[in-house]
This record gives structure tokens, C-alpha cells and sequence, in this order.
């Protein structure tokens, strides 16, 4: 079975540092016209503050935009990836050379608030499906190129991780289906690479689909956009056999009621598709001496 990827803090470290280098050559550029007029010698201060209440998310982002620009640069967190933080808490102090913190000042907010809003929309949809054995679990659908660092974003809300691309697990969908000539069919055929992937699942649109994937042997079915009454059935159809997974239509409103059928999996593509920023500022402390 092919291992996903793992967010220790080694592959955090690599991870924030590719993001972070692509952010500042599109951010910085050849150089900070602004920040260059401050004096290269001058030292600053700075507090990073919350503006409302929020799961703190993006950390080691954070940090990579000021050590890349000034690697003496040190940050002093009061509050730490996954912890919650509420309206005018100062969340970091931070120093370094004044140009550094300049230049950084939008990189580095831009990962935290969306990792932030990432994490704490998770931390929102789990909590309201506390006490069932439902799970949250996240999509493909990802802003381009930063899918890794939103993955880590839901599982700092509490959420679990679905595939993270097209070569670590199999999601069999329609189209697939269709172009394999059904669902026997392609079931079988997804035998041949089963041993590669973390999971084989099949998504199913009807409660006949779900009879003759179960049939086949499906180990993990997706029901797609089925209502509250089709999916009850679904349960009792399955009777334990496949772990049943949700899609489509999802809203927090929904949840309670989604869960509370008895289903393993709710997946939500808004977690990272729809997100709304969390508001976080960033000011110098005090006037560097030599300014």
C-alpha cells in the first residue's frame, strides 16, 4: 500500500519552504521598491494580532517569509498551530531586520489567514458532528498549488484527510465507470493497482449502483448527492459491509442530520475550496532606532 504523504515536522519544514519560496518570487520579485527606502541596518518589532476568534493555523508558513528574507529573524508564538485565538489576542511577537518584516508582512499573512480560515471552518463542521462516528473528511478540490498546506490546515481542525491527488488512492467515479463498462467491470480492473493505493472507492448515484457495488465487492462506497431518506436506506442496504462515505451538497445546516444516518465519511469541498480568510494584522511595535 502506497504511504500519503505525512505532515511531520521535517516534511512542514520542506513543505513551507517551497510555498513560501514561490509566494515571495511572486510577491518581492526583484525587490521591494517600498521597504528598500528603510535603512538595511534598521532592527524592528513587530505583534501579530487576531481580529476575531479563529483556529491559528500556519505557523511554520508564517515564519518561512521572514527567515527567507532575514534567516536571523525570530518569531514568538502565543498561540500555536490547532489552539484558538479570540478578537485583539496578540498571537506572535516577532523581530528582525525592518526591510524583512516589510517585505514578508503579506506573504506571511496571506498563509496565515487562509490556513486559519481553513482550519477553523474544519473545526466548525467537526464540531458539529461530535458524537457520531461520522468523520470529516476533505476533497481535491484545493487552490492550485497550495493542496498540501490546506490538507494540513484540515487535519489542524480536526478533520481527516480524503486521497491527496490522482496517485495515492482510487476513486472510481461515473465517467470511470462508464468508459470501464460498468461497475463489476471496473472494479475489477481496479484490483490490478489496488496495491498501490491507500483505498479503492466507487461512487454510487442510486441505491441499485450501491447493491451491485456491494456485490462486487466494494470496500468503500461514495454516495453522491442523495437525500436524507435514500441515504437511511443506503445504511441499512450496506449493513455494515463497505465504509459509506458522503458527497455533495454538504452545508454545515445539513451536517447533524448527514451524520446522524449512521455513515462513516462526509466529504466537503468547501473546507478548502470556499474559504474565508481570517482576519489577522500584523504592526511594527516600536520606531526602529536608526529609521
Amino acid at each position: 500500500m502506497k504511504k500519503s504523504f505525512v505532515f511531520d515536522a521535517e516534511a512542514l519544514a520542506l513543505l513551507a519552504r517551497s510555498d513560501v519560496m514561490r509566494a515571495l518570487a511572486e510577491d518581492v520579485g526583484t525587490g521591494d521598491l517600498t521597504a528598500g527606502l528603510t535603512d538595511p541596518a534598521c532592527q524592528a518589532q513587530a505583534n501579530v494580532m487576531a481580529r476575531e476568534n479563529a483556529v491559528l493555523c500556519g505557523t511554520a508558513w508564517f515564519e518561512e517569509a521572514f527567515r527567507q528574507l532575514d534567516p536571523d529573524a525570530s518569531v514568538v508564538w502565543h498561540v500555536r498551530d490547532g489552539e484558538r485565538c479570540a478578537p485583539d489576542q496578540v498571537v506572535a511577537e516577532m523581530r528582525g531586520q525592518a526591510r524583512a518584516l516589510l517585505s514578508g508582512e503579506r506573504t506571511a499573512l496571506n498563509f496565515l489567514q487562509l490556513l486559519s480560515g481553513v482550519a477553523t471552518k474544519t473545526a466548525a463542521s467537526v464540531a458539529e458532528i461530535r458524537e457520531t462516528k461520522a468523520q470529516i473528511v476533505d476533497t481535491r478540490k484545493t487552490l492550485p498549488g497550495l493542496r498540501l498546506a490546506q490538507k494540513y490546515a484540515v487535519l489542524t481542525g480536526g478533520g481527516t484527510n480524503h486521497r491527496i491527488g490522482l496517485h495515492d488512492a482510487v476513486l472510481i467515479k461515473e465517467n470511470h465507470i462508464a468508459a470501464a463498462g460498468g461497475i463489476q467491470q471496473v472494479l475489477l480492473l481496479a484490483e490490478k493497482v489496488a496495491a498501490q493505493a491507500d483505498f479503492v472507492e466507487i461512487e454510487v448515484e442510486t441505491l441499485e449502483q450501491l447493491r451491485e457495488a456491494l456485490d462486487a465487492g466494494a470496500a468503500m462506497v461514495l454516495l453522491d448527492n442523495m437525500d436524507l431518506a435514500r441515504l437511511q436506506e443506503a445504511v441499512q442496504i450496506n449493513a455494515g459491509r463497505a465504509v459509506l462515505e458522503i458527497s455533495g451538497n454538504v452545508t454545515l445546516e445539513s451536517l447533524r442530520a448527514l451524520a446522524n444516518t449512521g455513515v462513516d465519511r462526509i466529504s466537503i469541498g468547501a473546507l478548502t475550496k470556499d474559504v474565508r480568510a481570517i482576519d489577522f494584522s500584523m504592526r511594527i511595535k516600536a520606531p526602529p532606532e536608526s529609521l
